[in-house]
């Protein structure tokens, strides 16, 4: 006579266990539908690694996993940091520096094999989800990288397209605030016209190839530099009499929803009304020099406290409701070695131990006190993994049992 495991079971008891194990496969299905066709993230931190006082990348995987943090930028593709992340499910976008463009620009070749080295050498251990081409070069003062942007984002996508990765890398390059004419009201906003002959034919290829818009948005930036006339509780997302736009008949109760339509707005006057914005970068330095407004501990916290706030319910701008704004937070430590004002070395959330700078609702890494496992723990967790597995199994058959598969 055949029998199995179920033979040796009370019918009572094996009854109320199919319906437990019934019960456990229709949750774990709606949960992977539910991951699956859950609502896009929006997030992120900046990862700059300018210091010398740093923790090592292992380290830092094991506080953005404590953090749930899972979507990060860096600013090169440092080996050691990719390795680091392999199969920590953190997604990734990697930045191809502005030393880098001229080089990039001059052949496909040269592309080709810094994607090859950087980019597919790491996948899928590592989860590299986009290339930033430069930082901030239209706008900024060297008009020679302004003029190798272009070439240098269509060979390094030309390089992601051959090597069959586009549906899994995304390539962009951010802006800074230096590349508007005007951005109060938001409506009013435009690319300057110096830009326009630079910008038009990269959004153009951004269009074609499915890319976002990436900006820079700093309120502490605006704050700092026209303290008498902006209000720091408009750029602190506290309560204030906010803004009205007459064109458009909308009111802005915060600086950073302000800054993302009045990206949206110039990017509808050149023709892509239709592309998203993201925001690369923001942030509030927490020390600065006499002359840097705003810059406190205080003020650092409660723009970060809000904007995480703000973030997590998932909704958009008031000109465009329908998309959630995405952001990449600046940065997770202090850099000390960063030239510049003082502000630009104290934007960091965490400290190099791993504690958090101040409170906005993370939690960092707490030293362990616990003792080490003896053999008997290690033993009980291999059969609780064991376990594990055969209920796993068990679901499995009952589910495609019930389905008829």
């Amino acid at each position: 006579m055949d029998c199995n495991f179920f033979d040796y079971l009370p019918t009572s008891y094996m009854a109320s266990s199919f319906f437990l194990l019934l019960f456990l496969s229709f949750s774990l299905v709606c949960s992977l539908v539910s991951t699956k066709h859950s609502v896009t993230w929006t997030y992120g931190i900046n990862y700059g690694r300018i210091a010398d006082n740093l923790p090592a990348p292992e380290s830092v995987v094991t506080l953005l996993k404590a953090a749930k943090l899972n979507h990060i930028r860096i600013y090169d593709a440092d080996h050691g940091v990719l390795t680091a992340f392999n199969g920590s499910g953190i997604e990734v976008i990697v930045g191809l520096p502005n030393g880098y463009l001229k080089e990039m620009s001059t052949g496909e070749d040269r592309a080709m094999n810094w994607v090859k080295e950087n980019v597919q050498a790491f996948l899928p251990g590592t989860q590299i989800r986009g290339i930033a081409v430069g930082n901030e070069i239209l706008g900024g003062s060297d008009m020679e990288l302004w003029e190798v942007l272009l070439p240098a984002a269509k060979n390094i996508y030309g390089a992601v397209y051959r090597l069959g990765l586009k549906e899994i890398v995304q390539v962009s390059s951010p802006h800074s605030e230096a590349v508007f004419a005007n951005s109060y009201p938001p409506s009013a906003c435009i690319f300057k016209p110096d830009v326009v002959p630079f910008m038009k034919p990269l959004l153009q290829l951004f269009s074609q190839i499915g890319s976002p818009f990436y900006i820079n948005a700093y309120p502490f930036l605006a704050y700092k530099n026209d303290p008498q006339h902006i209000d720091i509780n408009y750029a602190l997302f506290k309560d204030n009499r906010g803004i009205y736009d007459a064109k458009t008949k909308l009111h802005y109760d915060n600086m950073f929803e302000a800054q993302v339509d009045a990206a949206y707005s110039a990017l509808e006057k050149a023709g892509f009304n239709k592309m998203e914005v993201i925001v690369s970068e923001t942030g509030w330095a927490s020390r600065g020099d006499p002359d840097e407004a705003g810059a406190t501990v205080k003020n650092a916290r409660t723009y970060n406290r809000h904007l995480r706030k703000r973030l997590i319910k998932k909704k958009g701008t008031p000109l465009r409701p329908k998309i959630p704004v995405r952001a990449y937070v600046f940065a997770l430590f202090n850099e000390n070695s960063k030239p510049g004002p003082t502000s630009e070395r104290n934007f960091g959330l965490f400290k190099p131990d791993g504690s958090i700078a101040y409170d906005i609702g993370f939690t960092g890494l707490v030293p362990s006190s616990a003792p080490p496992l003896s053999f008997k723990d290690i033993a009980a967790q291999g059969w609780l993994r064991w376990s594990y597995s055969l209920l796993f199994m068990a679901c499995s058959v009952v589910l495609q049992q019930g389905l008829g598969l």
